[in-house]
Parts: C-alpha cells; sequence; structure tokens
C-alpha cells in the first residue's frame, strides 16, 4: 500500500549492554582501587588521593601496548565483506583481530566500570576470566553479520509503509546481533592481540586519569559540564582517546578518526563534532606542553 507522503525513519544507535559483568559484585577487592567516574573535576567525588594504575596481570594479556597498534598493521586478518561492501577483520581464529575491536571493547568496559564506580582494569579483567556460562552456546556467524561501522545518521526517508517494516525489521535483525557479540564472553569474540591492546588503553586511562580530568574540565563545552551523567559515553570516549594519544604513541589523525567514529555509532547530537573539536584542542596543548619540555 502506498503512502500519501514520505514517513521519516530514523536508524537507532547501537546499545551498550549495561550486564557486562554477569556478576552480583562488582566492587574490586584491593582497598586502593577508587571510583572511575568520567565527570568533570566539579562534578566528581573527591578523593583522599590519585587513583593508581592496577597491578598488571602475570598473563598473557599483559605486555607492554606500546606498539600494540604497529602489531595490528602486520596482524594477518581474512577480510569478510559484509553486502553493504563493509569489512570485518577475523583472524584464522575466527576473532574479531582489529584495533577498531579493541576500541570498541575499551569504551564498553569504561562506560560499565562507570555505572559501576569501579576501575575499569579491574573489570576488564573480571570480565575476560568469568567461567562461562553452562550451556552456553555462542554463534560465531554473528562476528561475520557484525558492523563495526554502522552509525545512526539522518532520519531515512521512505516512500512505503513496506519499506519502513524492513527498515525496521533490519534495525531488530541487526540489534540482536549486537547483543549476542558484545555480551558473549570476549575471549570468544576477540582474539589475544584485541585483548591486549584493549586492556593496555583501559591502563592508560587509569594511570593518566588525573591529568585529563583537569584537561577534559576546560575543554567540554559548558552544557556537558551541567549534564555529566547525560554524558558518560561520550566523556569515556575522551579520556580513552587521550589516554592513547599520550600514553600508546598512536598518530594522533589515527585516534581522532577513531574517536569520531566511535561517538557516531554510540552518541547523539553533535557528539562527534563537539568530540573531534575538543580532541583538536587537547592536541594542540598536548604538543605544545611537550615542545616546551624538550626545550627545557
Amino acid at each position: 500500500m502506498e503512502a500519501t507522503s514520505a514517513l521519516p525513519f530514523s536508524s537507532p544507535k547501537p546499545r551498550l549492554l549495561l550486564n557486562l559483568c554477569n556478576s552480583s559484585s562488582s566492587s574490586p577487592p584491593p582497598s586502593h582501587r577508587l571510583p572511575f567516574s568520567p565527570f568533570p573535576l566539579n562534578h566528581r567525588p573527591k578523593f583522599p588521593k590519585p587513583l593508581t594504575l592496577s597491578p598488571s596481570s602475570t598473563n598473557s594479556l599483559s605486555p607492554s601496548p606500546l606498539n600494540a597498534v604497529a602489531e595490528a598493521v602486520e596482524a594477518p586478518a581474512a577480510a569478510s565483506t559484509l553486502p553493504n561492501g563493509t569489512y570485518v577483520k577475523i583472524d584464522k581464529s575466527g576473532r574479531f583481530c582489529s584495533p577498531r575491536a579493541a576500541r570498541e571493547l575499551a569504551l564498553l568496559i569504561a562506560y560499565a566500570a562507570c555505572l559501576e564506580g569501579s576501575d575499569p582494569v579491574f573489570l576488564f579483567d573480571k570480565r575476560v576470566n568469568a567461567k562461562r556460562v553452562p550451556g552456553y552456546v555462542f554463534n560465531r556467524a554473528s562476528l561475520l553479520q557484525y558492523d563495526h561501522m554502522s552509525f545512526g545518521g539522518e532520519p531515512v526517508q521512505v516512500e512505503t509503509e513496506k519499506e519502513a517494516e524492513e527498515l525496521m525489521q533490519k534495525n531488530e535483525s541487526d540489534s540482536l546481533i549486537e547483543a549476542e557479540v558484545l555480551s558473549a564472553p570476549p575471549k570468544l569474540v576477540y582474539n589475544k592481540f584485541v585483548l591486549r591492546l584493549s586492556r593496555g588503553m583501559l591502563e592508560a586511562v587509569v594511570s593518566q586519569w588525573n591529568q585529563h580530568v583537569l584537561v577534559i574540565d576546560k575543554i567540554i563545552p559548558p552544557n556537558w559540564k551541567e549534564e555529566p551523567a547525560a554524558r558518560i559515553l561520550e566523556l569515556c570516549i575522551l579520556h580513552l582517546a587521550m589516554a592513547e594519544i599520550s600514553s600508546l604513541g598512536t598518530r594522533h589523525q589515527i585516534v581522532i578518526n577513531e574517536a569520531v567514529d566511535l561517538a557516531k555509532r554510540f552518541c547523539d547530537g553533535c557528539a562527534p563534532r563537539i568530540i573531534n573539536g575538543c580532541l583538536r584542542t587537547f592536541l594542540k596543548d598536548h604538543s605544545g606542553a611537550g615542545a616546551v619540555q624538550v626545550q627545557r
């Protein structure tokens, strides 16, 4: 049946899952671990001492991440093509192996840690090492269908109700795939390189936390300061990007582009543009501070 006028249809943003730990207890046991929050300085609790970097694990997930991105470029991968022409990098074991997957995983963990008030590195280790639920079966085919570049974008105009229904069905299908992938045990979804890189990013966030909170408080727009609880995702993206630039040494062009893509994928409104501007301001100040230090 033809519609009398064009029907606006907006593709919903992917939803980050909140039950990342699958555990009733989310607080880290060591007493020195302090609540993790992305809020600007004047909105965060006053802690008696600075955040401290979580002790490194002795397992295979804890090598130094300084050369992680270079390793990612050289990592062998088989690219599977989706119907829309998008490529998903899967290694020979059938797991995600790209830096994009590592950044997305780090964002998921950082977001969950903010909601729980826990240490993101502790939460990452807890989730990676969690015992699998008896009887759980992961559908590996969903990895081939998962699209890291699925953005909401502007509302789509459709001419018929049938087209609108087809788009809604596709969105529901994509949401089920995302739920399957994002809620699965990380070791089934990501290879060791991605897990190492993601953990390294979270370690960098924690180690740079106190400095970057001060910077973020200066560069974000006033309305973000007034509603920090509504901007957890955006602030997590800023923390991850700033930590990757300052600690891991990734080229800033790559980091900014990735941060903007994460904002397009998981945030709404003007967030991608604002995050782009904030990171460029940070980069300018960061580069200037580095130059002064070299001169001294």
